[in-house]
């Protein structure tokens, strides 16, 4: 794998980890979950990269939380980065975004909802930051090949691959995890997003909901079949969570599933 700044326990055998809570909503948020993922993966000796959203720009209802304002949510994430030591990722929506975010982050994720945009993934690209690409919930693994292509074709090979699962019907999502070998075919490092596979989208509500007591099925699975690393959207009280609280895993249940899964991965190697 490509070199990540700041990304420690690289020799330790593990799977990597994008954790972090779905938006940053303030500061001391922000850094009491940081802080608390620090020493955890320091423990277990896994790579860690700390997420955040600095806006969330796709809503279902006009009212929706949509963030604290650009420049200062991202000066949070550079401060999560300078004060503990790890890298960072956030998710851009538009072109002119990417060079924006790219003063303060080291990962550029790209929304599943638009990974197919070619402008959008060459000006990601054009920053020399990885590109993590979340593969849309309409593609199949095979197809995100395409996307890869489009990234370094721009000049930039340091590119992850992000599963999140597959609309099935209207209001779900189903993991197919023939995707997770397809897409390690194109030569990126993959990751399974546990938590955003767990939604239920298109709510009469207007609110995303979830099936978080299945994080640890899916975690594990994933873990399983190989996955390179995990994403999980983690909140002290997922239940006041700002935005997509219903698929979020309690903060102090993050241990006891990674020593989990630390065992698997060491069994499949």
């Amino acid at each position: 794998m490509f070199e990540i700044p700041k990304l420690k326990h690289t020799d330790s055998g593990n799977f990597f980890l994008m954790a972090g809570p779905c938006a940053i909503e303030g500061e001391e948020i922000a850094m009491q979950i940081a802080q608390r993922l620090k020493k955890l993966t320091d423990d277990l000796q896994i790579p860690w990269i700390f997420k955040g959203s600095y806006r969330k720009a796709n809503r279902s209802r006009l009212d929706s939380f949509t963030g604290i304002g650009d420049e200062k949510a991202l000066r949070i994430l550079q401060k999560i980065s300078r004060e503990f030591d790890v890298p960072t990722v956030t998710d851009i929506h538009e072109t002119a975004e990417a060079a924006m975010a790219a003063e303060y982050v080291d990962v550029l994720q790209i929304p599943a909802f638009l990974c197919r945009q070619t402008d959008l993934l060459i000006a990601a690209a054009e920053t020399g930051k990885v590109v993590n690409i979340k593969k849309g919930q309409f593609l199949s693994g095979q197809a995100m090949c395409f996307a890869v292509d489009k990234v370094r074709e721009s000049g930039n090979e340091k590119v992850i691959l992000t599963d999140r699962g597959n609309s099935f019907g209207y209001s779900d999502l189903v993991v197919d995890f023939r995707n997770l070998p397809e897409m390690q075919s194109t030569g990126a490092p993959v990751v399974m997003d546990v938590t955003h596979s767990l939604q239920q989208p298109n709510q009469s509500s207007g609110v995303t909901g979830g099936k978080p007591a299945l994080i640890e099925t899916i975690a594990k699975a994933a873990i399983a079949v190989g996955a390179d690393g995990l994403f999980i959207e983690t909140h002290p009280q997922p239940s006041i969570a700002k935005s997509d609280g219903a698929n979020m895993l309690p903060l102090d249940q993050l241990e006891v599933l990674l020593k989990k899964l630390i065992r698997i991965r060491q069994a499949v190697m």
